[in-house]
């Protein structure tokens, strides 16, 4: 299935607590900001990309359209079905704004195992799932409503009743040996490691 077929979607969403309010997607890795590697990366690989976010007066500088979460629940279940709502291709591949150091081969391949008959495409590795480096049909919609509306705020509740491709490990470190595309930033010293690591001082 060609990459016309499928939107790049980034989700903004996080209340970046443990940030003192400081915005993650900006946050500079080495040469540039998380939000702007991103960016760059799905303008290449996506026919449409769509931005989710609460605060799109901090991105105006960018082209690229945005919606804000249609759900008032902090969760990323709330993005996901956002970008779904919004999305007018069968399919749509979500990351969020925190992972540095995605690699735009490790979105190709799960672009590659995108089927028709297929609801989820997502790798998989020994800690679990990433739900948020995986395609989506847009039939994942209404359950994703469904889970919401009654407070199930897992994604991979999701994953029990659609069709889901799993992408094996093996598979993943063919084009990430290190499975750094799935590295993300939640606390302070995950910056700090993201800093010393795009410096070529540690691994992660």
């Amino acid at each position: 299935m060609s990459n016309q077929h499928c939107t790049g979607i980034i989700l903004a969403g996080g209340e970046n607590k443990r940030f003192s309010g400081m915005e993650k997607a900006f946050v500079r890795i080495g040469e540039e900001a998380i939000f702007e590697r991103i960016f760059y990366i799905f303008d290449d690989l996506f026919g449409q990309t769509l931005l989710v976010t609460n605060h799109p007066e901090k991105y105006m500088a960018w082209d690229i359209p945005m919606a804000a979460d249609l759900f008032d629940v902090r969760s990323s279940l709330t993005g996901l079905h956002t970008g779904l709502f919004y999305t007018t291709t069968p399919y749509a591949f979500f990351v969020a704004c925190d992972t540095p150091f995605l690699k735009k081969e490790m979105i190709q391949v799960v672009l590659n195992t995108i089927e028709p008959n297929l609801d989820i495409i997502v790798p998989q590795t020994k800690l679990g799932f990433e739900p948020l480096c995986a395609a989506y049909s847009r039939r994942c919609l209404k359950p994703a409503q469904i889970q919401l509306e009654n407070n199930r705020l897992k994604i991979q509740d999701l994953f029990k009743s659609m069709r889901v491709k799993k992408i094996p490990e093996t598979q993943l470190r063919e084009i990430d040996p290190d499975l750094i595309s799935f590295f993300n930033i939640n606390t302070p010293e995950d910056l700090e490691r993201a800093k010393q690591f795009a410096g070529g001082h540690t691994t992660l």
